[in-house]
C-alpha cells in the first residue's frame, strides 16, 4: 500500500495551474483541471524543465522551456510516443491533497473509490 503524503488545501492549487512540491527529495508537480487534481514528475524529459511552471491547457502541460508537452493524467507526450514523465497516485481527503510516490496504478478520491485523478469535492 502507497504512504500518502498531503502536499497541499486544495485551494493552494487553482484551476488551470500546476504546483510544484518536494516529496521525499523528489520534485512532484500538481495539477488541478477545472476540480481533477493529476500528479506527475516535475521535470521535463527533454532538459529537466520545471513541468509546474509549465502552461496547462486542459490536461496537457508545456514545458516552459522548450514546448515540450505531455497529459498530465497521463505522463504521456502527444508528440511523441515513447516520451513520458512518471504519474504518481494522488487522493483527496476533505481539503487536503495527498501524493503518493509509488508508480502510479489507479489515483484515489477521497470516498476510495478508483478514479484518474483526485476529484474536487
Amino acid at each position: 500500500m502507497a504512504d500518502f503524503v498531503r502536499v497541499a488545501s486544495k485551494k493552494e492549487i487553482p484551476s488551470g495551474q500546476g504546483r510544484m512540491f518536494e516529496i521525499e527529495g523528489r520534485q512532484v508537480a500538481v495539477f488541478n483541471v477545472a476540480g481533477t487534481f493529476y500528479a506527475i514528475d516535475n521535470r521535463c524529459e527533454h532538459q529537466q524543465g520545471p513541468l509546474a511552471d509549465g502552461d496547462l491547457d486542459g490536461c496537457v502541460v508545456t514545458c516552459p522551456w522548450h514546448g515540450w508537452t505531455y497529459d498530465v493524467a497521463t505522463g504521456q507526450s502527444p508528440d511523441d510516443a515513447q516520451t513520458r514523465v512518471a504519474t504518481f497516485a494522488l487522493k483527496l481527503e476533505g481539503d487536503d491533497v495527498l501524493v503518493a510516490l509509488s508508480a502510479h496504478a489507479e489515483s484515489v478520491t477521497s470516498d476510495q473509490s478508483p478514479a484518474t485523478g483526485g476529484t474536487a469535492e
